[in-house]
């Protein structure tokens, strides 16, 4: 009577849109401009990736971080993580959703792996060197570092269940019958 089973062909739509919430996550992280911490307090200091601001209400004094080393690095790093999040989600659209590809779904989990290890690297970096060289008081991380810190976990998440997905092989393609948990006779 009550039947509750695994559809794995919907994995087939459901991964690359994952991936795409993770680009979307990824872009909102890079492009936030109104920062990626914030002093506590007073609100008259919040830095993003890219600039830091110091003032109160219109007054801001902005000033690039790019003139430092580790800034660069995290820019480079997320921006690398962006174009690799790219590149595999065409490729599982590619494998998924146009013709069922298995042999590549190793390789678009391999690059979601690569893809975490770039973007965590880059994600620790900031706090600690903001801590080290910009620290001044008591600051919060902001939506925008949480939207990075999202698309990492999206893109770990999707990247196990690209290297798992291998193995059922014929749920994917509908050969195989639906597995029932549950069925009552």
């Amino acid at each position: 009577m009550f039947r509750c089973g695994i559809a794995y062909p919907r994995c087939r739509w459901i991964l690359p849109i994952l991936i795409l919430f993770a680009i979307i996550f990824d872009i909102i992280a890079i492009a936030a401009q109104s920062g990626w911490v914030e002093d506590e307090n007073a609100k008259t200091h919040y830095a993003s990736m890219w600039t830091q601001c110091r003032g109160r209400n219109d007054q801001w004094d902005c000033k690039s971080l790019m003139e430092f080393s580790w800034a660069q690095a995290v820019a480079a790093l997320m921006i690398i993580g962006l174009i690799i999040l790219f590149i595999a989600f065409i490729v599982s659209v590619v494998a998924l959703c146009c013709t069922l590809s298995i042999p590549l779904l190793p390789f678009i989990g391999g690059m979601l792996i690569l893809a975490v290890i770039v973007q965590i690297i880059a994600l620790v970096i900031y706090p600690v060197k903001f801590n080290e060289i910009i620290y001044e008081g008591y600051y919060n991380y902001t939506w925008a570092y949480g939207f990075g810190w999202g698309a990492t976990i999206l893109m770990l998440g999707c990247g196990i269940l690209f290297c798992c997905l291998p193995r059922y092989e014929d749920e994917l393609s509908g050969i195989e019958k639906v597995k029932y948990i549950y069925s009552s006779a």
